[in-house]
């Protein structure tokens, strides 16, 4: 014969469904960043350490450490895009359309970062200083911090790239939208400053 109390167990379980938050609202759109230049089908690799460049996962402003879409609203104040975030942290999705860039206009193979196989000579990291609506120019605006350095060397290159794309609207595809191609061409200009191996 069934034990009586664990027969009770699912509509308790039912009932208290109904009280408990998993979380917030979740947003009516999820964006991510789509490469303009992605390395061809079947493109195969015979590289090593001098030829290959690793792509750190760049470090992001405190305000840009969210999945949620920035607003720069004057010197001193930041806002979010109602109803839309981003699909993972903005430092990843740059970093991930860095490393197909790059590979792509180059032709030098970048690994995962989470590989060991390779230690690439080139390595390239950075900062995430802008990503996101900037309502004094009407603008999406991305501004990346790039550092290269070399194996072997104590020598340290910097450089700033920073794009802007008008936006057709403050709604949140059409701003995610433009932070894309903005991005997209912040990571072209990347990969012609590393340049071929």
């Amino acid at each position: 014969m069934p034990n009586p109390r664990l027969l009770l167990v699912p509509p308790m379980l039912l009932a208290l469904s109904g009280c408990v938050s998993l979380g917030g609202k979740p947003p009516k759109d999820l964006l991510t960043l789509h490469a303009s230049a992605m390395v061809a089908a079947g493109t195969a690799h015979a590289t090593d350490d001098a030829h290959a460049v690793a792509v750190a996962i760049p470090n992001v402003q405190p305000a840009l450490a969210t999945q949620r879409l920035m607003v720069q609203d004057g010197p001193n104040k930041v806002a979010y895009v109602k109803d839309v975030a981003w699909a993972a942290n903005p430092g990843l999705l740059f970093r991930n359309l860095l490393a197909e860039t790059i590979e792509a206009k180059t032709g030098r193979f970048v690994p995962d970062q989470r590989a060991t196989g390779l230690q690439p000579d080139t390595r390239l990291s950075g900062q995430i200083v802008e990503f996101g609506l900037d309502t004094a120019s009407l603008s999406a605006i991305v501004t990346f911090d790039g550092v290269i350095t070399h194996s072997g060397s104590d020598k340290v290159l910097t450089k700033r790239f920073t794009a802007r794309v008008p936006v057709s609207s403050q709604a949140g595809p059409a701003v995610g939208a433009a932070v894309d191609q903005a991005a997209n061409q912040v990571a072209a200009d990347v990969a012609a400053w590393i340049g071929g191996g």
